[in-house]
């Protein structure tokens, strides 16, 4: 019977053994001691002069290796094994005429060298040596009769061995010849096997292998050795001193490696007692380690292991990769290929450095992604709005300040979609803003009114989602500076603090914010608003203040520095989820293409739970997408233009089109587009309109919306 006392000594969890009664012993059920009984022997086991309190330790350690616990594992690593036994056989099979000549070449080097090995034992050059010693002594003494007589005993002892021996040897060769001619073929090929493995092992040199290697030679190598002499090259060891210097100097002692482990080497290691040095001095030393052993520091992922997990402020756990671990082709995203998710578990992200799968939680969390452009930026801000496309009870708001492609297909799904940051976007916003900030007093208004039984923590959970209609809410904001950029003073000020209300008490309502931001300094995204963020993920940026700007102050000391990533990392950057969590991520790709159809699949979802509304329930080319009905590229691209005006001019038509899709509209003129219209069914019952007391060319809403197929604009819904 054991009892696990509180706190862990030395990497384990103490346990403490309760003393049985012999006549416990004797029963089939046990006895369980009187509660005084109990402490009293806790304490005469937990008392400090007790010599055998740290031999009746009982360790906290798994009995089975890690492979071994489950069924699962089991079952996937002999699977694996499976694979690799199966890729060995292919790799090496095809080489088995290489590997046949190269052991006729090594048994006949062996077949020499035993040949000239044995040459003294069949020619008796002892006996040789001997007899021509005693003729220079009779040649010095030639009346020596007994010298002679001695000589000729020599000669022909000599003579007679080099008979017996060659004879022997002859007699050998000869049986074995014609035991091989009158054998099976089967019996011939394993006696000449029998002959020949020998003959190829003696033939061997140090350098020779007979098969090829499966896997190319290390990119990387490392031993404890290097490890020391890197860090103490980066001044986290002292050096020795005296005659013997280097055996004096303090060495890291590693608890674990460096082993292999996948792509690369692993290693743990404390940082020695007395030089003053924590493992946050190592993190900080990460470009000065990975040169001294010789790798770029892309390739070197360190943390901190936690007392949680047995470290200490000295213990740091080092992966060095034997390249780089962050290219090669996209990971596609799982979302692809799912037909519904559950908002409530963590979304598939994308994977580390070794390959591990990393999921995010959103719920309870507001997010901030940043970097510089075309890296990825917009792309993996995608992937968090788009595991809530396959949620029907999840309410997307959105504004995308560039108002590009990369939002559009969100109009077939967005409750709200403000696109562009012109005067109108910008109003637009404003009031998607005031929208949510009333529905949001309105949640806790009735969260407040539920019984505990109901609602024991007061915030959102499954059940009253569906019971009471308040769906998850996704407000995502994509180039916040631009948005910022174009208000006034006052409205900019309004605007940060509606943010800072929804990022800071949304969570609770079931609200989750998703903001992004090319450049993420205090002009463009106040540090207020960033500062109350809890999951920070940016790309690459150009030095470690601004990786502090995206990621929070002082992140890239303790190793979360998003300016060592290249240009070449594309999609890969470092995500921040708690003070001293972090990790570089290369992010699941999902394109454009599969970023529309998952809209469409979202749509569906809703359509079937009750739950589609607001502007993508009045979206008649969203629904003329959904019914099958395909509109003129011209016509869709205007009516997402003119999404928050009734009218426009049109060189504000224009500008707004080529901002929309610059390839395509970016040399048209007011006649091609006038051209382009009437062929997509547009009748304009006027060529001017009035827009606040200014009257020029233009075009109305209403005119653009009379080209839609009347099915659609009577069942807007799809």
């Amino acid at each position: 019977m054991t009892e696990t006392l509180a706190g862990p000594v030395n990497g384990h969890t103490l346990q403490k053994l309760h003393p049985i009664s012999p006549d416990a012993l004797d029963s089939p059920a046990e006895v369980e001691p009187p509660a005084e009984e109990t402490s009293a022997v806790v304490e005469a086991v937990d008392r400090p002069d007790n010599p055998l309190a740290d031999w009746l330790t009982v360790p906290d350690a798994p009995v089975l290796p890690a492979w071994a616990r489950s069924k699962a594992s089991i079952l996937a690593n002999v699977q694996a094994f499976g694979r690799l036994t199966w890729w060995h056989t292919r790799y090496h099979g095809i080489r088995a005429p290489k590997y046949l000549v190269k052991t006729v070449l090594l048994a006949a080097r062996g077949f020499y060298r035993a040949t000239v090995g044995m040459w003294p034992t069949l020619s008796a050059q002892d006996h040789t040596a001997a007899v021509k010693a005693l003729r220079a002594q009779c040649k010095a003494r030639p009346e020596d009769v007994e010298l002679a007589m001695r000589l000729q005993l020599a000669h022909a002892a000599r003579t007679q061995s080099r008979r017996w021996r060659f004879g022997a040897a002859a007699v050998g060769v000869a049986a074995a010849a014609t035991g091989l001619m009158l054998a099976t073929p089967l019996l011939q090929t394993g006696m000449t096997a029998a002959m020949v493995a020998p003959l190829a092992y003696l033939g061997r040199g140090r350098e020779t292998h007979l098969l090829d290697q499966g896997a190319p030679p290390l990119k990387v190598d490392m031993s404890a050795q290097q490890l020391n002499d890197a860090l103490r090259a980066a001044g986290l060891l002292k050096s020795g001193s005296g005659k013997d210097a280097e055996k004096d100097a303090p060495r890291v002692s590693c608890s674990m490696g460096p082993v292999r482990d996948g792509r690369g080497w692993a290693v743990i290691f404390d940082l020695p007692r007395g030089g003053g040095k924590t493992a946050s001095d190592v993190l900080a030393k990460r470009e000065v380690i990975a040169q001294e052993l010789g790798v770029d520091e892309i390739q070197v992922i360190m943390s901190r292991v936690r007392a949680a997990k047995g470290g200490n402020a000295g213990r740091v756990s080092m992966w060095v990769a034997d390249d780089d671990p962050y290219l090669g082709p996209p990971n596609p995203s799982p979302l692809a290929s799912l037909e519904r998710f559950s908002i409530w578990e963590p979304i598939p992200f994308g994977q580390d450095a070794r390959g591990n799968r990393i999921a995010v939680p959103v719920m309870w969390q507001s997010m901030f992604f940043g970097g510089l452009p075309r890296r990825g930026k917009t792309f993996t801000q995608r992937l968090m709005t788009a595991a809530g496309l396959l949620d029907p009870w999840v309410r997307h708001y959105v504004a995308d300040g560039k108002g590009g492609a990369d939002w559009m297909p969100m109009r077939a799904v967005a409750h709200r979609l403000v696109m562009g940051a012109e005067d109108d976007a910008v109003e637009a916003l404003k009031a998607m803003l005031q929208e949510l900030l009333i529905e949001m007093e309105r949640r806790f208004a009735i969260l407040r009114e539920l019984p505990t039984s109901v609602c024991p923590e007061g915030k959102l959970t499954p059940q009253i989602v569906e019971r009471y209609k308040l769906p998850i809410i996704f407000v995502t904001i994509d180039e916040l500076q631009e948005y910022f950029s174009a208000m006034e003073k006052d409205d900019r000020e309004e605007v940060i603090n509606n943010l800072c209300r929804i990022a800071r008490r949304g969570p609770a309502a079931g609200f989750v914010s998703n903001f992004a931001s090319q450049r993420p300094d205090a002009e463009s995204v106040p540090t207020k608003l960033r500062e109350i963020i809890t999951l920070r993920y940016s790309t690459q940026v150009v030095d470690r203040a601004s990786s502090d700007m995206v990621l929070g102050k002082g992140k890239a000391a303790q190793g979360a520095d998003a300016s060592v990533l290249s240009e070449d990392h594309v999609g890969t950057g470092v995500l921040v989820t708690g003070p001293a969590s972090y990790v570089t991520v290369r992010a699941d790709y999902l394109d454009g293409a599969g970023f529309a159809a998952l809209c469409q699949k979202g749509r569906a979802l809703r359509h079937a739970a009750g739950q589609l509304g607001g502007d993508a329930a009045g979206d008649v080319t969203a629904a003329a997408d959904a019914s099958g009905v395909k509109l003129a590229p011209v016509l869709s691209d205007v009516l997402e233009v003119m999404r928050h005006s009734v009218r426009m001019f049109t060189p504000d038509l224009l500008a707004a089109l080529v901002n929309l899709d610059e390839d395509t509209y970016g040399d048209w003129n007011a006649e091609q587009l006038a051209e382009a219209l009437k062929a997509a069914g547009v009748e304009r019952k006027s060529k001017q309109v009035k827009i606040n007391g200014a009257s020029g060319a233009g075009y109305q809403r209403r005119d653009i919306e009379g080209a839609v197929p009347a099915e659609i604009l009577l069942d807007p819904n799809g």
